[in-house]
């Protein structure tokens, strides 16, 4: 392994861990009245188009840190979802 996978296997750790709080915060708390659905779908179309290259360039640090960021992603996505149209739950007003 040389020093550049190893640079981007930090990046990668980095930005995927960087979405756990708040995957957290939003499986505990059932709420996701401050976040913009059309912002995480486009997140979540990002890094899973990251991951479709990063499987294509047998890219490890791009693929690992890009799937697990896009199931986080998922998750937020899916739970926004669930409360918009499902529960009901109302936008925050800006």
């Amino acid at each position: 392994m040389d020093y550049i996978e190893i640079l981007g296997l930090t990046a990668a750790l980095f930005t995927t861990v960087a979405n756990i709080p708040q995957a957290v915060k939003v499986i505990k708390t059932r709420s996701t009245k401050s976040l913009s659905a059309a912002s995480y779908t486009i997140l979540f179309i990002g890094l899973t188009l990251w991951t479709v290259y990063g499987i294509s360039r047998n890219d490890l640090p791009v693929l690992l840190g890009n799937v697990i960021a896009a199931a986080l992603c998922g998750i937020i996505l899916g739970v926004k979802l669930w409360c918009k149209y499902v529960s009901g739950e109302k936008e925050e007003s800006a």
